[in-house]
């Protein structure tokens, strides 16, 4: 049982870890500033670099209460620039818009839990005050 946050940590944190790949893409930029990203070409990257430390930092259990922060930092942003469903006029699309805002809001609520809770056991934060949950 005491392996299971640092499974959680893992899988949480895979998405993040690609942020840095997909948001450095041109096409991503391309779409964001479509979305009305203001400075896309700064922010979209930045926004990968934000998440990806958020990730890093929560996968190996390094002040991980401050990378929680900084996915919701990521998610916030992007989930109410890029998936805008209540602005979208085509079913189908809005259906699309929906789920991944829904998605995002989802994962914002793990991010919140970990900021609250830390890493638990198997990382660097519970080394240093040797306690458990």
């Amino acid at each position: 049982m005491k392996y299971i946050p640092l499974v959680g940590r893992i899988l949480f944190s895979l998405i993040y870890l690609m942020a840095i790949i997909r948001n450095l893409s041109p096409e991503t930029i391309k779409n964001a500033s479509a979305a009305g990203v203001p400075l896309a070409s700064i922010a979209v990257p930045l926004s990968g670099i934000i998440a990806s430390l958020g990730a890093i930092s929560i996968i190996i259990g390094y002040k991980t209460k401050i990378g929680a922060w900084l996915i919701v930092l990521y998610l916030l942003p992007a989930t109410f620039m890029t998936h805008r469903f209540w602005a979208v006029t085509d079913p189908l699309m809005q259906q699309m818009k929906m789920m991944h805002f829904m998605k995002n809001f989802s994962m914002l609520g793990g991010a919140l839990i970990i900021s609250y809770w830390g890493a638990g056991p198997f990382s660097i934060d519970n080394k240093k005050s040797n306690i458990g949950y």
